[in-house]
C-alpha cells in the first residue's frame, strides 16, 4: 500500500461544473484518504495500486481539459505544512 497526493482542477467552465465536480469526489472517496481543509483539491489516497492506474481510474471522471496530478509519497521523501491529523494519518501509512 502507499499514499498518493491527488490534486485536481476542473474546467469551471463546463455546464455541469457542479455535478461532474459531486461525480469525482464520490468516486475519490471510495479510497482510503484523508484531506486538509486547507487545501480544497488536493487529497491523499491510499491504495496499492500505481501512480499510473490511479490516475487512469480517476480521469475517467475528468474532461480534456481538466487537470490532475497523482504522485507517491515516500517515506522521508515529504514536507509541508498540513494539520497535524492529516500528518498522523500520512505517517501511519507510508
Amino acid at each position: 500500500m502507499g499514499v498518493y497526493l491527488v490534486t485536481w482542477d476542473l474546467n469551471k467552465h463546463k455546464p455541469n461544473y457542479a455535478q461532474a465536480r459531486q461525480n469525482l469526489i464520490d468516486h475519490m472517496s471510495h479510497y482510503p484518504h484523508i484531506k486538509d481543509e486547507g487545501l480544497d483539491s488536493v487529497w491523499f489516497l491510499q491504495s496499492a495500486s500505481t501512480a499510473d492506474t490511479l490516475d487512469s481510474d480517476i480521469r475517467r471522471y475528468m474532461d480534456n481539459n481538466d487537470r490532475l496530478m497523482v504522485t507517491k509519497l515516500v517515506n522521508g521523501q515529504h514536507q509541508g505544512w498540513l494539520s497535524q491529523k492529516v500528518w498522523d494519518w500520512i505517517n501511519a501509512r507510508v
